[in-house]
């Protein structure tokens, strides 16, 4: 079996390590400088230092990946169509494609799985869950989960993925899986920034639980099962993101809270921080599907308004008194 990993940074780089274990994958890296020192060492020092990777092929030719059975695109949801456009002339006609990124394109609100069929009608699997590059590439024992329309595409991600040390789930609610995985960002930004601000772990979990409740409700909105929210690409995902400094964004969110500049707080993180668009997109679905969510509306205030991160806090605590559960959970 062919396997090839399209992505040269932390998570590609982890993936690479993980499957190079039972098969040995095509590793494709953009980056030449990257790409040398792997075929040099084994070890891309530049976004996951310390994992060593022997059992695989390194290369900047994207020609390489031609006739794979399964070809995993580890970049960030913003050059998710980019890549399918020169990934796609390489396909077979039965290739899975399996998916690492987690978010929304910022101009059509579109999940990546749609994105993806305007390119192709190839077996789309979206990977997800709560899984830190970091420790992958420590063989830190994870559980992730592997969602598709395609049942048996979805099977085979599972085998090919799986090892003692990497559980994988499946789960057919690709609407689900995919609108965890891209929301959870967003709260993971929030509860940095209540860590920049100071705050503790009483108001992390207030924010964490009801920015659970807010990803549920656009989620049954658009179309997923509410069920899949209290899993790995759910609530698992939330906890991971929102509690650890491996986390990009809730790293972004301390810098901001501490009182950084959003641009300086990028930069400072050095990659995507995927939950800066993913927070714009939500709020503007939030509107369209008349959903109330407002950490997700105070949040896009503070990054794309004038809300100082502290009044952010007080504006949500001081909000019109409610009950916890709202109706639409039992319609």
């Amino acid at each position: 079996m062919k396997i090839s990993i399209v992505g040269g940074g932390s998570w590609g780089t982890a993936i690479c390590y993980l499957i190079s274990k039972k098969y040995e994958p095509t590793f494709y890296i953009r980056d030449k400088e990257v790409c040398e020192t792997l075929m040099k060492t084994g070890e891309n020092k530049k976004y996951l230092p310390n994992t060593i990777i022997k059992n695989a092929k390194f290369t900047n030719s994207l020609e390489d990946i031609a006739d794979s059975d399964l070809i995993v695109l580890a970049t960030p949801s913003s050059a998710i169509k980019d890549t399918l456009s020169k990934v796609v002339k390489f396909l077979k006609k039965d290739t899975i494609i399996a998916s690492l990124a987690k978010g929304f394109e910022e101009e059509t609100h579109k999940r990546l799985s749609e994105i993806a069929k305007e390119y192709t009608n190839n077996p789309f699997v979206v990977i997800s869950g709560p899984s830190h590059a970091e420790e992958v590439g420590k063989d830190i024992p994870t559980a992730i989960v592997a969602s598709s329309m395609n049942r048996e595409a979805m099977k085979r991600a599972q085998e090919v993925f799986s090892s003692p040390v990497f559980r994988v789930y499946t789960n057919p609610d690709l609407i689900g899986v995919e609108t965890g995985g891209a929301l959870k960002n967003i709260i993971a930004l929030a509860a940095g920034m209540s860590d920049g601000l100071g705050y503790g772990d009483n108001t992390k979990a207030a924010l964490m639980t009801r920015g659970m409740y807010e990803m549920s409700k656009l989620g049954l909105k658009l179309g997923a099962n509410p069920h899949t929210f209290n899993g790995l690409s759910g609530m698992g995902d939330l906890i991971v993101t929102c509690t650890s400094m491996h986390s990009r964004n809730r790293r972004c969110g301390i810098l901001i809270g501490q009182g950084h500049s959003i641009e300086k707080s990028i930069e400072e993180i050095g990659q995507v921080v995927e939950g800066i668009k993913t927070t714009k997109v939500a709020y503007l679905l939030a509107q369209d599907y008349g959903v109330e969510m407002p950490i997700v509306s105070t949040l896009y205030e503070v990054l794309y308004g004038t809300l100082d991160p502290r009044q952010a806090v007080e504006s949500l605590m001081t909000r019109k008194h409610k009950e916890e559960i709202e109706e639409v959970f039992f319609e």
